[in-house]
């Protein structure tokens, strides 16, 4: 509650006067549900709803270093962005409503972020809308029960995709078993480098299709954002083939 606090005291232009702010932030593995509060807090103030407006894109950009605890970012709003640099524990984002999420490894690391596990399980559970962007892999039951929100990562675990139901997934690296089960809405791109993608994915409920030529636009500007964001080593070789 101590950081919420604090944070909450940083964005206090936001808060008051809907005025963009930005500013860095320390993050622990011990602080949890980082950003809920904040989110509440504007939705209140300034009486935002899906009725009543949002907040213009980034007017409050959280810079955070460390270790993102539990249940980050939770059901946080349009107009609030978090970049991460570090990693993230489970449930990151979970019912996610329009803010932006970028989580990307520290610039000194120099293991290969595409081969190793950035961000926990059950990432955007329940996520309604937003934006996400991470550099390097997720864990199990990625995007379960997602209904709006736009992601791009760089390979996920087992039961990526179960029961979605709407948004957009773009998994540009390897996937675990039983992908899509339950999935009856939204699209998912999967780059499948060796072919063996159809034997992991459940098709009780999808069709695996070829890239179309009218889904290229939509999957080009999620890679290109994923660049700019997270300067994705994987993203751009794809973009650029």
């Amino acid at each position: 509650k101590a950081l919420d606090l604090e944070i909450m005291e940083k964005a206090r232009p936001a808060i008051e006067h809907k005025a963009p702010v930005r500013f860095e932030q320390k993050i622990r593995n011990t602080h949890r549900t980082v950003g809920t509060m904040l989110s509440s807090e504007l939705t209140r103030r300034h009486k935002l709803g899906m009725y009543t407006g949002s907040l213009p894109e980034d007017t409050v950009w959280i810079d955070c270093k460390g270790v993102a605890g539990q249940s980050f970012a939770a059901f946080a709003i349009k107009g609030i962005t978090f970049c991460v640099e570090g990693e993230a524990n489970d449930y990151l984002g979970k019912g996610l409503s329009g803010a932006k999420i970028i989580v990307k490894p520290p610039k000194e690391c120099v293991i290969p972020p595409e081969k190793n596990i950035l961000i926990g399980n059950v990432a955007l559970y329940g996520a309604t809308g937003g934006e996400c962007y991470f550099r390097g892999m997720a864990g199990e039951r990625f995007c379960v029960r997602n209904s709006g929100a736009w992601a791009v990562v760089e390979g996920v675990g087992d039961h990526g995709c179960e029961y979605m139901t709407g948004g957009r997934v773009a998994v540009i690296g390897p996937t675990g078993r039983n992908f899509a089960a339950g999935m009856s809405g939204g699209i998912a791109f999967v780059y499948d480098e060796d072919g063996t993608f159809a034997s992991r994915c459940n098709c009780g409920m999808v069709d695996i299709k070829p890239m179309h030529r009218n889904g290229i636009p939509e999957l080009r500007t999620m890679l290109e954002k994923h660049v700019l964001y997270t300067g994705s080593a994987v993203a751009q070789r794809i973009l650029d083939n």
